[in-house]
C-alpha cells in the first residue's frame, strides 16, 4: 500500500518521460476512443475524420498558394472506436500534428453529438518506424486483418498522401 502511495505522489510531480524520435520520422501511431467507446458513428464522421487528415498534408495560405504539409500519411485505418496511422514528421513535431488531429476531431464530434469533453483515451500512443519496408509488411497486415474482422471498420489503405 504504502509504495503505491509513493508511486502516485513521485507520477504527479515528476514530468513524463520523454518520448524518443524516429531516425527516419515515420511512425505508427494510434488513436483510441476514451473507455474504449465508439469514435465513428456513421460514414459521415468518417468522412470528416478524413478531410482533417487532408487538410494537414495540402496546405495553403489566404491567398491559396500552397504552403509544405505538416505531415505525409502513408496508410490509415479507422475502425470503430480507434485509429492507426502510418505517418511521417515534415514540417511540425509529430505531437503537433496529431494534437490538430484530435482537437480538430473532437470539436467536430462533440458539436454533432452535443457532448462535452475528451474524446481520446490518454495520449496518443507511437512506435517508431525503422524502414517502410518493415511497416508495409506488418502494420498493413495489422490494419487489413483487423478490418475485416470489424464490421463497421473502414480499412483504408493510402500509398501516399503529401503535399
Amino acid at each position: 500500500m504504502y509504495l503505491c502511495a509513493v508511486n502516485n505522489i513521485l507520477a504527479e510531480i515528476m514530468p513524463r518521460q520523454e518520448r524518443l524520435q524516429s531516425a527516419t520520422g515515420i511512425y505508427h501511431v494510434m488513436l483510441r476512443g476514451i473507455n474504449k467507446q465508439d469514435i465513428f458513428e456513421d460514414d459521415e464522421d468518417y468522412s470528416q475524420f478524413l478531410n482533417i487528415l487532408h487538410a494537414l498534408v495540402k496546405r495553403c495560405d489566404e491567398q491559396g498558394h500552397s504552403l509544405p504539409s505538416h505531415c505525409t500519411f502513408y496508410a490509415y485505418c479507422l475502425m470503430t472506436n480507434h485509429v492507426h496511422l502510418l505517418i511521417r514528421e515534415c514540417d511540425e513535431h509529430i505531437g503537433e500534428s496529431i494534437k490538430r488531429i484530435g482537437v480538430a476531431y473532437a470539436r467536430y464530434y462533440n458539436h454533432k453529438y452535443e457532448r462535452n469533453g475528451h474524446l481520446f483515451q490518454d495520449r496518443f500512443s507511437r512506435i517508431s518506424v525503422p524502414s517502410l519496408v518493415l511497416v508495409f509488411d506488418s502494420i498493413g497486415g495489422y490494419c487489413h486483418k483487423g478490418s475485416l474482422s470489424h464490421p463497421r471498420g473502414k480499412p483504408m489503405a493510402v500509398t501516399s498522401m503529401d503535399g
